[in-house]
């Protein structure tokens, strides 16, 4: 019978000896930030509680995700000395192989993919610049940039350009909750809208029911509109906020693309010509009275037909047959019949419908549902005809592209 040989408890000495490599460990490489490793059971609780987060999401087996291991590391030890404020800034990584629900529910397609994070909430825009220690860690200042202009005098609100999308808060000090929640919804939106606020005396002429919001639209001759709710809510602030800086209908471009790929949705698309304003106006205008309640669940989207040429011809359309609207589900394309149809009660919301049902997918690989059951047969045994004239829909090649043609290769650092 064999005994287990028990190991002897460590010396004093050797104690006193593990003692001072830690030490010189520590000292050789101070202040060292902590990259936090997120799981389902703390990332809510990080994510909530941090300014702003910069997460990586990798694979071990990736080598790009490798390389830029040391890399955010590096990064994260730069910013930490500028930003000591552990909940100011985060860096965090998210093992996308043991975590794939996490992966999932921020839509992780590719590694390794750098998000960004403003209080718990995922900010559209992820980083795309060089992986490079320099780089991340400006990235990361330019973030900590005050995104609300201080006006010090009235007449500045007349110099304001006109062209983007403006937010002016009136506010009687800056030490205040009105100020803070502006502020904070400031920061998550400063992509789409350009912020600004005026204080005590400066402010007192537009405060004469108290603190106050505005809105300025694109545009010389467009009226304000004016923020009614309250100031303490961060929800109803942020929604407000949000439904005026981004619109409901959206440009696609080379430059957008990928970024609007990225937030998963489908898309609904008309394409246009530049100067065909008419069919977009009616375009927006269906999409307001008849999809609003659809916002959460596709993005809306318009697209210059001369300059997506190429998509185009993946569903067999020139600029000639313009305008089009389609919907890429981004496993295929569907083309809506005819334009002129969607002035009908209802009908293009029924074609979105038809995508949530998965009827179009059905269709699209099946041909038409059966409506009647051929006469003779018993319900449900009917034969599906093949190619009816008045198909839903028009039954396309596969979108190779799904706007993939936008997407630069994230994977070379």
């Amino acid at each position: 019978m064999h005994k287990m040989k028990l190991l002897s408890a460590p010396s004093s000495l050797d104690i006193r000896l593990v003692t001072v490599i830690l030490l010189v460990m520590g000292l050789s490489t101070p202040g060292q930030a902590e990259i936090i490793s997120l799981d389902s059971g703390n990332i809510d609780d990080v994510l909530n509680n941090a300014g702003v987060a910069l997460v990586n999401f990798y694979a071990d087996w990736c080598r790009f995700s490798q390389m830029l291991h040391p890399i955010f590391e590096e990064a994260s030890n730069i910013v930490r000395e500028q930003f000591p404020d552990t909940k100011q800034v985060v860096f965090a990584r998210v093992d996308c192989d043991q975590h794939a629900d996490i992966a999932q529910r921020y839509r992780i397609t590719k590694y390794p993919t750098l998000k960004l994070f403003r209080n718990g909430m995922m900010m559209k825009r992820e980083y795309r610049g060089q992986r490079s220690v320099t780089a991340i860690a400006d990235f990361i200042r330019q973030q900590q940039v005050d995104p609300v202009k201080e006006l010090h005098s009235m007449e500045e609100v007349n110099t304001l350009d006109r062209s983007k999308r403006n937010i002016i808060g009136y506010f009687e000090t800056k030490d205040s909750d009105n100020y803070h929640t502006y502020e904070k919804v400031a920061n998550i939106l400063r992509d789409d809208c350009t912020f600004s606020a005026a204080f005590g005396a400066v402010s007192a002429s537009e405060r004469f029911s108290g603190d106050n919001v505005i809105y300025k639209p694109v545009g010389e001759s467009v009226s304000d509109m004016v923020y009614l709710g309250s100031l303490t809510n961060f929800d109803l602030t942020y929604t407000w906020a949000q439904d005026k800086c981004v619109p409901l209908v959206r440009e696609i471009t080379f430059e957008n693309g990928e970024e609007l790929t990225e937030e998963g949705l489908p898309f609904l698309i008309l394409f246009h010509l530049k100067e065909d304003t008419e069919s977009l106006e009616k375009f927006q205008q269906e999409v307001t009275r008849q999809l609003i309640s659809e916002k959460g669940s596709i993005n809306f989207l318009h697209a210059d037909c001369d300059k997506f040429r190429h998509p185009l011809l993946h569903i067999q359309k020139t600029p000639a047959d313009c305008p089009v609207i389609a919907i890429d589900s981004f496993r295929h394309m569907y083309v809506y019949p005819n334009f002129n149809d969607i002035s009908i009660p209802g009908k293009l919301r029924q074609f979105v419908l038809d995508l949530h049902s998965g009827k179009l997918h059905r269709e699209f690989h099946h041909g038409p549902d059966p409506t009647d059951s051929t006469p003779g047969q018993d319900e449900g045994e009917g034969e599906v005809a093949s190619s009816p004239p008045d198909s839903s829909f028009q039954k396309l090649a596969p979108s190779e592209t799904r706007y993939t043609i936008l997407r630069r290769d994230r994977d070379e650092l």
